[in-house]
């Protein structure tokens, strides 16, 4: 029971860090390749995007498996997704999940 639990944080864990990468893409992607692409002509856009691209598309799987690891509600979920777009929403979700308890099934 004690390596569930610890493999459980330890995938909450990854998690976390996974959204903070996820949301520095696009945070990359927003303020720094699209101002280069329009404002100087330097096409990051083709670099950056691809690669947030990437990152979200495992952010989701990986959000589904947390959620239902974690017991999370529908609304808890939904703003894993919504703020998965928002510019620092990341920051938001880590300041919620510090809120949930983590579940552990005994």
């Amino acid at each position: 029971m004690i390596k569930i639990e610890r493999k459980k944080q330890r995938m909450l864990k990854a998690f976390k860090i996974f959204s903070v990468i996820e949301g520095l893409s696009l945070l990359a992607l927003l303020f720094i390749a699209m101002p280069a692409k329009y404002q100087f002509g330097l096409d990051l856009v083709k670099y950056v995007g691809p690669i947030h691209g990437y990152l979200w598309l495992a952010y989701l799987p990986l959000l589904e498996i947390i959620s239902r690891q974690q017991n999370w509600t529908k609304s808890m979920w939904s703003i894993g997704f919504l703020t998965s777009g928002i510019p620092f929403g990341f920051l938001y979700l880590s300041k919620k999940m510090k809120e949930q308890p983590l579940k552990i099934d005994v």
